[in-house]
């Protein structure tokens, strides 16, 4: 089988993995990016129905520093992202929806939040549906063995630097087989994500004028036992010309239906719920489509920005669940694993 090397592997293409390949290749770096799902961004997802679309991972970015703030006014300034909205509703423990005491600009896309994935991989070397199944240490750095598919022979990769940009879970599977500390390894372990379960729902055209009459473009569900989230989604969107609402169910809803057969059910739940908080017509969707999140949320990060391991070549591990739960945590990790990289390499 043929191989295919690089200066640094990075297996995932999130903001942490895109944010750490990006910054490497600035510097003259030969980066290649491992994705095993067909799109970048990973839950900055987009999901494309009907003529139109929905964020059904991350609804929209709130920056808190700096440097995450640059980026978002950058984009901003590109067209990417605009101010969406400045104020989120939330409903509270008695089912009442309260309008909020703070106003603060919420980005998205126009044209969906993937979008931003898009706009920060700027002639990079990026491998999608290529699923890493084995990890090697060698002589002279690492072989990630990728699964064989219908679309791609999945050539070995080899590379002197290794970057593990996913969830600590997954990263734990991969890298079990190696020779690691047990200390690093206890560390991975230690991190745990809640599950998330998202509902698409696409009303028709008549619903429109109703929808933008509703008081709100998102709402959060802190205290309610079943959502976390209720968007009105396709108000992100310049010319809107039919309603899509994003409805996200809590980790304690998900953790119940995750292996549900019939997700179309699960998601019907979940419009129920939210319109009983909301609106009835919510209810009578003219499509619905359901994902499930697996790791859709670290709720044990670990307090540093990276994990680096004690190995011969170079290994790290990044991510939103290094130095937080977000976003721009993310952000903050691949920036920072970055710097991290180039001091290896020098």
């Amino acid at each position: 089988m043929a191989d295919s090397s690089a200066d640094i592997a990075i297996v995932g293409a999130g903001m942490a993995g895109l944010t750490c390949a990006q910054r490497l290749h600035r510097v003259g770096h030969r980066v290649v990016v491992i994705e095993k799902s067909r799109g970048l961004g990973g839950r900055m997802a987009t999901r494309r129905l009907h003529g139109t679309h929905a964020d059904h991972g991350v609804c929209y970015l709130k920056p808190k520093d700096s440097s995450f703030k640059a980026l978002l006014e950058s984009l901003v300034g590109r067209g990417t992202l605009r101010t969406w909205t400045e104020t989120i509703h939330e409903l509270d423990g008695q089912g009442e929806l309260r309008a909020p005491t703070e106003r603060s600009p919420r980005y998205a896309s126009p044209t969906g939040i993937s979008a931003i994935a898009r706009a920060i991989t700027t002639d990079l070397n990026i491998r999608l549906n290529q699923r890493v199944i084995s990890i090697e240490a060698t002589k002279n750095g690492w072989r990630l063995r990728c699964e064989e598919t219908a679309i791609a022979q999945a050539p070995d990769i080899t590379a002197r630097l290794l970057v593990m940009a996913i969830p600590a879970p997954q990263a734990v599977m991969l890298l079990e087989g190696l020779e690691l500390d047990e200390r690093y390894l206890k560390a991975l372990k230690s991190v745990e994500f809640a599950p998330s379960i998202s509902a698409i729902a696409l009303y028709p055209q008549s619903r429109q004028s109703d929808a933008e009459a509703l008081p709100f473009q998102g709402i959060t569900c802190p205290l309610d036992s079943d959502l976390s989230w209720i968007g009105f989604d396709s108000s992100k969107q310049q010319h809107p010309v039919q309603p899509v609402f994003v409805i996200q169910s809590s980790a304690a809803f998900a953790h119940q239906f995750f292996e549900a057969p019939d997700l179309q059910a699960v998601g019907k739940q979940l419009l129920i719920q939210a319109a009983q908080a909301t609106v009835p017509w919510l209810t009578e969707p003219e499509v619905l489509q359901v994902h499930r999140w697996r790791y859709a949320f670290p709720v044990t990060p670990l307090a540093q920005p990276y994990l680096a391991a004690q190995t011969d070549s170079p290994l790290v591990c990044t991510g939103d669940w290094c130095g937080g739960n977000r976003v721009e945590s993310a952000f903050r990790s691949g920036a920072a694993t970055a710097e991290w990289v180039c001091d290896q390499l020098r």
